[in-house]
């Protein structure tokens, strides 16, 4: 393969990615490239990420703690405060015991590789998150992609399985799509079939549920033996890092064999010092949740009318993941450029991260975000389908 070849096709095809260097905090007011912006473009859905109370919480921690662990959790690496984070993310979902790895996409690699591997089979949504993707590659196992949420194929699929071992894996929160795993449906199915349940709270742990829990308490369910959940800390939360949290045995296996968590140096420790504030803090935003929610709905209230006037399409969410599907791949970079140009930054998302034909604008709702800003973006995306 010649890389410069492909580069090149990349260009052509409206496919080459580009970095944006930001020369301020995580915000819905950021300076990107130099320039001052009005930014959609974070998943920092609680407005976390630049509080002072974090802030201070991670000084205070790096002053006690350091800011290397020096080591993986299992070789001296795990502190106290680690230890308390995990028992406190436990009881938070509800679930009998959690987990610490480093990020999330090892989090999911490490969690399926070491419940699945030759012989196995695994049933996973075809939209899933790359991290997920790939850690069925690596694992191993038999393969199989049911159509995205389609709960009668994934039914079908499990009746013809004679695997002995059998796993179900979904984002619960779809990242590029913004709607939520049918988790009810899913659990029935595993019961029914005896398998386990791993679900990627990614994009709904501190935003979903009625204090921020996750996909398990939006569906007012008791935590699931069969079920994992895998969260992130560096969306909602805020800082960094990722949990997993299930059964005591499923996280006693995990703590014995999942590689990316054994192999590798664990994190900053002053992060688990800003994250103890940081869970004080999503279990008592309700506030700002319900801010949230009512910027969903504006905004889609503003930019329904354009799409019935363009072909233009607003993905159903109802979560801060507010897909536009603009269609071709130049055409939405012409779109987010054009956004740009009015100082409003708004990702465009295209092939192979979405489907051929489905390239998008990725909105991505702050509770840090005003009524104001949503209606800037509004009036910009008028301006633009008018153009």
């Amino acid at each position: 393969m010649k890389i410069e070849s492909q580069l090149d096709a990349l260009a052509k095809q409206g496919l080459l990615r580009r970095r944006r260097v930001a020369d301020s905090p995580c915000g819905p007011e950021m300076v990107i490239d130099g320039k001052p912006v009005l930014a959609f473009a974070s998943n920092d859905y609680l407005g976390l990420a630049a509080d002072p109370r974090l802030i201070e919480a991670a000084a205070e921690g790096a002053r006690t703690w350091g800011v290397g662990a020096g080591a993986s959790h299992l070789l001296g690496g795990h502190f106290r405060h680690e230890d308390e984070l995990e028992h406190k993310l436990a009881a938070f979902v509800g679930a009998e015991r959690a987990l610490l790895f480093s990020t999330g996409y090892l989090a999911n690699l490490g969690v399926v590789t070491s419940l699945a591997g030759r012989g196995d089979s695994i049933f996973a949504d075809r939209l899933n998150h790359a991290s997920l993707i790939d850690a069925v590659r690596l694992s191993l196992a038999e393969n199989h992609r049911y159509p995205h949420l389609d709960m009668a194929a994934l039914g079908r699929m499990l009746g013809e399985s004679y695997a002995d071992n059998k796993l179900i894996i979904t984002d619960s929160v779809f990242s590029m799509d913004g709607d939520i795993a049918p988790l009810p449906q899913i659990l029935e199915w595993a019961d029914k079939f005896d398998a386990r349940v791993i679900i990627d709270d990614a994009h709904a742990f501190g935003v979903l549920g009625p204090h921020g829990e996750g996909t398990v308490a939006h569906f007012g369910l008791p935590f699931p033996r069969r079920l994992l959940v895998m969260g992130t800390l560096g969306k909602a939360a805020g800082v960094a890092g990722a949990f997993v949290a299930g059964s005591a045995d499923a996280i006693e296996w995990l703590l014995q064999t999942a590689r990316t968590g054994i192999f590798t140096t664990a994190a900053p420790p002053m992060l688990a010092s800003a994250l103890l504030e940081s869970l004080k803090l999503v279990a008592t935003a309700d506030d700002r949740r319900a801010h949230l929610n009512g910027l969903i709905a504006r905004m889609r209230a503003g930019i329904e009318p354009i799409c019935a006037r363009t072909s233009w399409k607003l993905l159903p969410s109802q979560t801060p993941i507010q897909p536009l599907v603009i269609g071709g791949n130049q055409e939405t970079v012409t779109v987010s450029d054009a956004l740009a140009a009015r100082d409003i930054w708004v990702p465009a998302i295209r092939p192979p991260t979405v489907p051929q034909g489905a390239a998008r604008l990725r909105i991505s709702l702050s509770a840090a975000h005003t009524e104001a800003h949503v209606d800037r973006l509004i009036t910009a995306l008028n301006e633009i389908a008018a153009a």
